[in-house]
C-alpha cells in the first residue's frame, strides 16, 4: 500500500502535527505500506480563484504544486490529512488545499482509496476538527478508516502520552488493513452514496457550464 500523507502545519516537520502524524505512519510501514509526506507551507498550494477552470477543462489554471500533488494522491492507495486545530478548524494551509480540490469533489476522483486524519490543539476541541476532515475526504471519494488528534498536555518533553502514541500507532495498522481487506464501513458507504447522488445531480444541471466533469461523470460513472 501506498500512503500519500499531507501536513497543513506552518511548523512543517518540527510541529506536534508532524510528529503525531510520524507515529501514524510508523503503525502503517509496521503493516507493509510505503509512505510519502508532502508538507503545505501556504505558498505551494495557494487559495482557489472560483475560476471553474477545473469544471470545465481538469487542470487548475493556477500555476502551483497541486496539480502534482494531486496525481500523487491518484497514484497512491492511501491518504492522510495532518493539520493543527486552528480557531476550531483546519489551519489556513489545509483549507487551501481542500478548496482547490473542488473539481476532485465533483467528481468524487479519489474514490477507492482509504484514509485517515490527524490534528493538534494547544486547548482542546479537535474533535470537531478531523471529523470535518474525515467528512471532506468522504466528498472526494475517500473511506476514513479513522483519527486521532492530541492537545498539548498529552504530550511530556518531546513524546505523546502513551495512549496517545498507542492510538496512533492503531489508526496507521487499520488504514493498512481496511484497504487490505477492503474494509466496508456501512455509515460512510451511506455518506458517500448520498453525497454521489447530489453530485450526480449536479452534474445533470450544470453540463453545459462544466464540460469536463460531465464527461468525467459519463465516462466513469455512467451518466446518461
Amino acid at each position: 500500500m501506498k500512503i500519500v500523507s499531507l501536513v497543513g502545519s506552518p511548523r512543517g516537520a518540527k510541529g506536534n502535527t508532524a510528529r503525531l502524524l510520524k507515529v501514524v505512519l510508523s503503525g502503517a510501514e509496521n503493516e507493509g505500506a510505503q509512505t510519502e509526506t508532502i508538507f503545505l507551507p501556504g505558498n505551494t498550494v495557494l487559495p482557489c480563484k472560483a475560476c471553474d477552470t477545473c469544471h470545465k477543462k481538469r487542470k487548475c489554471a493556477q500555476k502551483d504544486e497541486f496539480e502534482s500533488i494531486k496525481h500523487r494522491i491518484l497514484r497512491a492507495d492511501g491518504l492522510v490529512l495532518a493539520s493543527p486545530n486552528y480557531i476550531f478548524s483546519v489551519s489556513a494551509q489545509m483549507k487551501a488545499f481542500m478548496d482547490r480540490c473542488c473539481g476532485v469533489i465533483h467528481c468524487m476522483a479519489f474514490e477507492g482509496r482509504y484514509g485517515a486524519s490527524v490534528v493538534t490543539s494547544g486547548g482542546g476541541d479537535e474533535e470537531t476538527v478531523v471529523q470535518y476532515i474525515n467528512h471532506f475526504m468522504m466528498t472526494t471519494g475517500i473511506r476514513p478508516v479513522g483519527l486521532v488528534w492530541a492537545t498539548m498536555g498529552a504530550i511530556v518533553g518531546d513524546t505523546f502520552l502513551d495512549r496517545i502514541n498507542r492510538q496512533a500507532m492503531a489508526l496507521g495498522k487499520r488504514l493498512v488493513r481496511s484497504w487490505k481487506e477492503k474494509v466496508i464501513f456501512p455509515e460512510v458507504e451511506d455518506q458517500i452514496s448520498a453525497f454521489k447522488e447530489r453530485m450526480r445531480s449536479l452534474m445533470i444541471y450544470r453540463k453545459k457550464e462544466w464540460p469536463y466533469e460531465y464527461e468525467y461523470w459519463k465516462k466513469h460513472r455512467g451518466l446518461t
